[in-house]
């Protein structure tokens, strides 16, 4: 058989294996890796791959970045930070009409900016932010749609740990991955606002105003969110200074935030533990996807199904414009119906070729595909947001949370269409980097 057509079956097969027998995404593409590396090549040429891969792969330095940054987010999880943001965002934003909504955004933000992952914040924001909007009237579709939406910035706002994986995958500067995703992140962020805004402007029922804090009040609040922007701003700062590298940075971030949080005695030592034990797990899992999706790219390079399809594409007699659009609808359905960072892995190995043969800025694609990809984690059918909002908050019901995402939909598709029109919103930067 051709090795484009095996290629093209295992493709099928990793579908196929991923949705009937629910196998992770990690042991399903390194399965499917070896068995097609087997028929193209020979059983003890995919032995001897895989072994040499994978020692490859964990005794790998800069794959280290993951669990740093992980342990960074998880520091700060269990140290309260979260529920600290949102008490100043609600001091400064809660007396406006839709003002908690609007809080609840920006405390997912800056959140976000530490913690990295989607899950993470959606089940820290609905525990702290949910009880007080219902406490005022809010309408529930709001409240749930807002922590949902805006907890999808875990993975835009730098350090995102899908931007770190693609990074290490692709070959690509993290650092810069990190600087392209920032303004985006910004901007999605204002959007998700604007939205909040909007809808209480035109439907005051939604969100009702809160009472305003003192100015008192309001200073005592910043010291708990300043702690974390300095934070954040030490790990940017030196990535951009190259006072460090990635690597360092996640590091860093870690000893950075336990300074910081012991000094505010805001942590114990099980907390510490439980951190610890979480940001292994979690990490565990994300190495083994990496390790899988790099059997499998093993697996299609040796098909050279990615090249042959780059060089198809490239010779179409079809503007670049819609060809690129055409992978951006494959990845708002695939983000629909599973795991971003999956489908991510088993992508880009195909996607990836195409988008630089027709000369998109990887970094720029890198981004503007982890937007859509995150979209998924607040639509139907998987929605994995959505899932944790209703399963943290009791008294939701999936569909309600379902119809309140709807709301902030737009905003992703204004954000996704500015990337298009305006590329420079995620190379300048870089770009800045660079000189």
């Amino acid at each position: 058989m051709d090795p484009i057509a095996i290629g093209l079956w295992g493709i099928v097969c990793l579908l196929l294996v991923l949705f009937l027998f629910n196998i992770p995404v990690g042991f399903a593409m390194a399965l499917v890796g070896f068995v097609g590396f087997s028929i193209v090549v020979s059983p003890q040429a995919a032995l001897s791959s895989v072994t040499s891969e994978m020692w490859r792969i964990f005794s790998s330095y800069g794959l280290a970045v993951i669990p740093f940054f992980i342990l960074m987010g998880n520091i700060c999880f269990y140290a309260g930070v979260s529920e600290r943001i949102y008490k100043t965002a609600h001091a400064w934003f809660g007396h406006v009409r839709g003002g908690i909504a609007m809080a609840t955004i920006m405390a997912c933000a800056g959140f976000a900016s530490i913690c990295g992952s989607n899950a993470a914040t959606a089940a820290t924001m609905s525990a702290v932010a949910l009880p007080e909007m219902e406490r005022l009237g809010y309408d529930r579709r709001l409240s749930a749609g807002c922590v949902a939406s805006g907890a999808t910035l875990g993975v835009v706002i730098p350090p995102s740990v899908v931007l770190i994986v693609i990074g290490l995958y692709t070959g690509k500067s993290i650092a810069k991955l990190f600087f392209a995703s920032f303004l985006p992140g910004l901007i999605l962020s204002l959007l998700l606002m604007l939205s909040v805004w909007l809808l209480c402007r035109f439907r005051p029922d939604l969100g009702p105003a809160g009472s305003r804090a003192s100015l008192a009040e309001r200073l005592r609040s910043l010291p708990g969110s300043i702690e974390m922007i300095i934070l954040f701003i030490l790990v940017m700062a030196g990535l951009y200074l190259g006072w460090f590298t990635p690597t360092e940075a996640g590091a860093a971030g870690s000893f950075f935030a336990l300074v910081i949080v012991t000094m505010g005695r805001t942590i114990t030592f099980a907390k510490f533990r439980a951190a610890v034990e979480d940001s292994v797990k979690t990490s565990c899992m994300i190495i083994m996807i990496v390790a899988g999706a790099v059997i499998f790219g093993k697996f299609m390079s040796i098909t050279r199904l990615p090249f042959e399809a780059a060089g198809f594409v490239a010779s179409l007699n079809i503007p670049r414009f819609m060809i690129l659009l055409l992978m951006l609808i494959i990845y708002v359905v695939g983000g629909a119906i599973m795991d971003a960072l999956g489908l991510l892995m088993i992508t880009i190995p195909i996607f990836f070729p195409v988008a630089e043969r027709l000369g998109y800025d990887p970094l720029w694609f890198s981004v503007i595909i982890t937007i859509i990809t995150t979209l998924g984690a607040i639509t139907p059918p998987v929605g994995i947001n959505t899932f944790v909002v209703a399963g943290t908050a009791k008294n939701i019901p999936l569909e309600v949370v379902f119809k309140g995402v709807g709301y902030f939909i737009p905003a992703f598709v204004i954000c996704i269409m500015l990337l298009l029109v305006f590329p420079e919103l995620a190379t300048v930067l870089p770009g800045l980097m660079a000189r």
